[in-house]
């Protein structure tokens, strides 16, 4: 018997509609478009205006099944990777899971960033190669506008809102996920978190 791999039968994403560009940007903090460009060569991102990252996981998952021609109840598994959780709990994979109607699967949520999407994409995966599950996806959404210090250049520019989605499925003809290898280090982890802490501490002072 062929070896069973996690092919990726189909992709989808999904941004919002509002456009945040350099020249918008430049209103809100001390910057420019040739400073952004410069250092970034970003010109614009999206922001979601209204709803929380879960509108967005739907806005992506439902075109996913509906390219895939999978209907919600076919899913056994949602993972979701994203630092920007609706809520604290229930996951917000849980919380897609209900609003696209994928009653037959259960989900979990994924923190880890950036990576967030890659570390999905491998445990997801094994669930395939196992043979234990015969669709699984792997979402990646963040609304980064809800946690973006805007009165700092150097990270507001950087990012926007979205989200992306991947159908996990067997293949046994040679494709698929071949392997992956990872590896993490935090070490740095108090320069990466120090401006999230400032922020937070300043938003607490604000509501005091």
């Amino acid at each position: 018997m062929s070896k069973i791999t996690a092919g990726i039968t189909g992709v989808q994403g999904y941004v919002p509609d509002y456009v945040l560009s350099n020249e918008e940007l430049s209103k809100m903090v001390d910057t420019n478009d040739e400073w952004i460009t410069s250092r970034t060569g970003i010109k614009e991102r999206r922001i979601m205006k209204e709803g929380g990252s879960s509108d967005m996981a739907v806005c992506a998952v439902e075109s996913l099944l509906e390219k895939t021609n999978t209907k919600p109840e076919e899913v056994d598994l949602v993972i979701l990777a994203t630092v920007t959780p609706d809520y604290p709990f229930p996951a917000t994979a849980n919380v897609l899971c209900d609003k696209v109607g994928m009653k037959n699967a259960w989900g979990y949520d994924l923190i880890a960033a950036c990576s967030g999407f890659i570390y999905g994409l491998a445990t997801g995966s094994q669930f395939i190669e196992t043979g234990r599950y015969k669709k699984v996806i792997v979402v990646g959404v963040d609304k980064m506008s809800s946690i973006i210090d805007y009165e700092d250049r150097t990270t507001c520019v950087i990012f926007g809102d979205g989200a992306g989605a991947v159908m996990l499925e067997p293949n046994e003809d040679g494709n698929g996920i071949q392997d992956f290898i990872l590896r993490s280090d935090g070490a740095c982890s108090a320069d990466a978190t120090h401006g999230a802490r400032r922020h937070m501490c300043a938003t607490r002072r604000d509501m005091a």
